[in-house]
């Protein structure tokens, strides 16, 4: 067993993948105080608020780094699905994204909400809007994957609704925060050790 050392100005993450290979039993949708609103081809910048807000303390990053164009053709394609989850007052306080464009599996590319709403049982609410539009006739797979860097109950979360986990990977890359995509202060629970330059 070795430790392998990570450079300052990088991050390094444990990402599990996770799947159904058979539609769960249908279960009634918890009820919440929130709706999802579905974002038909939405503009770049309005997508970025968005995932920011539900996104930094977990270090997403990775639409961040897209041109406008390929983060347009990735969210205007008519097999992706965008949803806002959104408050009684019209805030937008999550995200969904359901990937189709694999034939026969339906990912959920992006799935979370505000961190201020931790611990309120929406992530359930959330979950199970989910799979009920996951599921279209014609899917086999339903997968998702999370990293050691999201919410730290997040990966039994995921089983708890029934997901497996089916692989796990090494991921390492430059901290968000040391290129200026996020702020220093972001995700306060993963040191931000900037490079030494």
């Amino acid at each position: 067993m070795g430790l392998i050392a990570v450079a300052p100005g990088q991050l390094a993450t444990i990402v599990t993948t996770l799947e159904m290979r058979a539609r769960p039993l249908p279960r009634p949708i918890p009820p919440a105080p929130l709706r999802l609103e579905r974002w038909s081809a939405p503009e770049p910048a309005r997508y970025r608020a968005l995932f920011r807000r539900v996104g930094t303390r977990w270090l997403w990053f990775s639409r961040l780094t897209l041109a406008e164009a390929e983060l347009a053709r990735i969210i205007g394609d008519p097999a992706v699905e965008v949803y806002a989850a959104v408050d009684r007052r019209g805030i937008e306080v999550g995200m969904l994204e359901l990937d189709r464009r694999v034939g026969g599996a339906c990912e959920f590319g992006y799935f979370a909400l505000v961190p201020e709403l931790a611990g309120q049982g929406l992530g359930r609410w959330l979950m199970a809007e989910a799979l009920a539009r996951a599921w279209a006739p014609g899917v086999e797979r339903v997968w998702v994957h999370t990293c050691t860097l999201d919410h730290p109950s997040a990966l039994n979360f995921y089983r708890a609704q029934g997901f497996t986990a089916v692989a796990r990977t090494i991921e390492t890359f430059d901290d968000p925060r040391a290129l200026g995509m996020l702020p220093e202060d972001a995700a306060p629970q993963v040191p931000y050790l900037a490079s030494r330059r």
